[in-house]
């Protein structure tokens, strides 16, 4: 796919490029971003340069990842990062995504959340969003929830994080959260067998 800008009330969501190198670089010192987030740990300008100058741009060419650099249109300040990756399940996708330490708690990586799950959910016809972050990260939750995902539950050694496995929170967004049509329909179980051998009432 051809890299594509998309715009939201307040940000424009970019593709990555050379031009970002140093700022992806600073704001990955911050230790918040090396503690919860898979990228390397010291994180190094040649990390840096290897992300914003091969990876991001060979996701795009090859539709497997999709990445966004979040930045305020005025002044093209980076405020965060997102990407959207294609799982092995048919129509579904993974979303990601940090804040800079200074821009964190205005809502800008919920706004692009939502601007980029539309944009899946009609340009790559996703049928499903996932998410997934380690349990005790409550930043990256907070901004799932607001941005309607719906908490699926524990995933035991759910992710890999530096050459740990680690538990992981799992959600999922569907186009009928934010009143898209899906590529194909959902038909959802509503009288199903729940953990604890209780039916869902379907309430």
């Amino acid at each position: 796919m051809e890299p594509i800008t998309l715009t939201t009330r307040r940000l424009l969501l970019r593709p990555f490029g050379p031009r970002d190198t140093y700022r992806v670089h600073a704001a990955c010192q911050d230790p918040d971003i090396q503690r919860w987030t898979v990228i390397p740990s010291p994180y190094r300008l040649t990390d840096a340069e290897l992300f914003t100058a091969k990876l991001a741009p060979a996701g795009w060419r090859d539709d497997s990842a999709y990445s966004f650099a979040l930045v305020l249109p005025e002044t093209g300040t980076l405020v965060g990062a997102l990407g959207i990756d294609r799982r092995s399940r048919p129509g579904t996708y993974e979303v990601g995504y940090w804040s800079t330490k200074e821009h964190r708690g205005r809502g800008y990586v919920t706004e692009a959340v939502l601007g980029s799950a539309r944009w899946a959910f009609t340009a790559l016809r996703a049928d499903r969003l996932e998410w997934r972050a380690e349990i005790g990260n409550v930043a990256s939750r907070a901004v799932a929830l607001r941005a309607g995902f719906q908490l699926e539950g524990d995933q035991r050694s759910g992710l890999l994080n530096k050459g740990v496995r680690r538990d992981a929170w799992t959600a999922a967004l569907l186009p009928s959260d934010l009143r898209l049509p899906g590529a194909h329909p959902y038909l959802p179980e509503r009288h199903a067998e729940r953990p604890g051998g209780a039916p869902d009432s379907g309430r």
